[in-house]
């Protein structure tokens, strides 16, 4: 049986990608935890990368809220930020077939037993409830429609999960949790702004996963986005971004199916981009 290895986030990091893939076995299997292009260097080079790895089935790719970013820019629903690298896959020829084939992406994987996300899990949810949520944006980006979907896809309310919620208030929450919480309240109340380490969230909110009665705290989830958080190896929690696009470096850690195998799994890493704005 192929080894596979969770990784984190690349960030159109074309170089690190490639030197990674090249230290993994190769017979190996990926799955990328979200942010594949963005502040990056390469963004077109690892996109193009990532699709044709996932193709040849070697590799699958979760979205992130980069990648959420670039499907908003190309349907003319936001426009490009000043550290986005992406407009050169707006330029490319490939353009359509790439934007398509992002589209298409899943925003969380599961063996049932296991469940890898980007950024992180509301504590009302358990894990079937987390990849229903998930296959319920994954419908709307797969449709005719998806860019009205896109279209009301931003902002910070409703911040709390209700089963009873509708719409695009529905769809906007699971979208939240998945690709941009970090911090939320013990009751599930996500807070959007703070990016810093697990001690130093805003009064009254704690990192997603240390809350006492999560649904999920016996799965065991794989997740990026928390570049501060650097590598985390935690009860049943790994998080895999470890800055790659900020100068630090592109990690691989090989899954495990329980919490217990975790201190044995490998891990392989590779330099990142030393991006001229890092602090």
């Amino acid at each position: 049986m192929s080894k596979i290895y969770a990784v984190g986030d690349v960030q159109g990091c074309a170089p690190s990608l490639k030197a990674l893939v090249k230290k993994l076995p190769k017979q190996s299997k990926m799955i990328f935890l979200g942010d594949l292009v963005n502040r990056g260097p390469n963004s077109l080079s690892a996109l193009r990368q990532l699709k044709k790895l996932q193709e040849s089935g070697r590799a699958e790719c979760i979205l992130g809220n980069h990648d959420l970013h670039l499907l908003a820019i190309d349907a003319g629903i936001r426009k490009t930020k000043s550290l986005d690298t992406v407009e050169v896959i707006l330029k490319a020829p490939d353009r359509r077939e790439l934007i398509n084939w992002v589209r298409k992406r899943p925003m969380a994987l599961s063996n049932g037993k296991l469940l890898a996300v980007h950024a992180g899990v509301l504590p009302q949810w358990d894990l079937q409830q987390a990849i229903e949520c998930a296959q319920e944006v994954e419908k709307a980006l797969r449709s005719k429609s998806y860019k009205e979907f896109l279209g009301n896809m931003y902002g910070n309310t409703p911040n709390k999960w209700s089963n009873s919620l509708k719409g695009y208030e529905r769809l906007r929450v699971i979208t939240n949790a998945l690709t941009r919480m970090r911090f939320c309240t013990p009751g599930g109340q996500m807070e959007f702004e703070s990016k810093e380490g697990l001690e130093n969230g805003p009064k009254g909110y704690i990192p997603w996963f240390k809350v006492p009665k999560r649904k999920t705290r016996d799965t065991l989830i794989y997740f990026g986005h928390w570049s501060t958080l650097g590598l985390l190896r935690q009860h049943n929690v790994v998080g895999l971004d470890t800055g790659c696009v900020w100068g630090g470096k592109l990690t691989a850690m090989q899954i495990s199916d329980t919490n217990k195998d975790l201190k044995k799994s490998e891990i392989i890493q590779v330099d990142g981009y030393d991006h001229p704005l890092r602090m």
